[in-house]
């Protein structure tokens, strides 16, 4: 069942999970997954980590501490259903403003939704558009968070190019994303439990397995710490560092624009 994950030097533009696919048809496939699974999104997440994205994503923004005044501006990319965006608002009592964008449109539905239910809809914009050309002039933003996205992103280098080109100098650059398991025992576990269990549940509670499946195998084929780390320190950035949660099933990259 494992396949050899991608390295630093690429390899998950024609990763279509453990499919190859042609050059340029990866986006449309993966924009497919995730219009089926829009409304069920956060579930999903549930399914992929036994509900532990939920204390990951709590880190996350821990680790960002946005300050409790206003003027601090973060973009917040695949981050449709306004999950992260709406943890940052909290954590800075108010004073963050975030720019949610998503090249999904059903997924931006939701966040609307969502964000409108919780009365912070003045606190966050929506947009529709590709990780890979943000549509924002340079050193706009003071941080860019992306939280279990950057794997479906095809072409990764731009979207890290993208990310440096937007934060303003002194910016803060925080990715989480599942990773590479380096503990004995719990590597079979997490594996059986993601290639058996997962796809089941995903057909059971949303009626289709499918996207489930792809979810899976994409991150068995994403690069592991170390060569994620190497790519985030190519596109320009300093200070990279990451923090392993749960034996390395998620891991929490960090990187500054000096």
């Amino acid at each position: 069942m494992s396949q050899q994950r991608t390295t630093a030097s690429g390899g998950m533009e024609t990763a279509f999970g453990f499919r190859q696919v042609g050059e340029g048809e990866k986006q449309e496939l993966v924009n497919d997954v995730f219009h089926r699974v829009a409304e069920r999104y956060d579930l999903m997440n549930d399914l992929m980590s036994a509900g532990m994205h939920r204390s990951w994503k709590g880190g996350m923004v821990a680790w960002l501490a946005p300050p409790k005044r206003p003027g601090f501006k973060v973009l917040d990319v695949a981050g449709g259903t306004g999950d992260v965006a709406s943890r940052i608002v909290e954590a800075s009592n108010g004073g963050a403003h975030v720019t949610v964008l998503d090249i999904n449109g059903s997924m931006l539905a939701v966040g609307r939704e969502r964000a409108q239910k919780r009365g912070i809809s003045d606190n966050l914009a929506f947009v529709e558009a590709n990780a890979e050309e943000l549509p924002f002039p340079a050193s706009t933003f003071d941080a860019y968070t992306i939280a279990f996205g950057i794997r479906n992103v095809p072409r990764m280098d731009r979207a890290l190019a993208e990310a440096f080109r937007v934060l303003r100098p002194g910016g803060r650059f925080l990715c989480l994303e599942f990773s590479d398991v380096d503990m004995p025992v719990l590597d079979k576990v997490y594996e059986a439990w993601s290639f058996n269990v997962i796809p089941r549940i995903g057909k059971m509670v949303a009626g289709d397995g499918e996207p489930y499946r792809y979810l899976v195998e994409s991150i068995r084929k994403f690069p592991n710490q170390d060569n994620f780390a190497a790519m985030i320190r190519k596109a320009g950035f300093d200070r990279v560092t990451w923090r392993d949660y749960s034996g390395g099933i998620a891991a929490l990259h960090s990187g500054w624009k000096i």
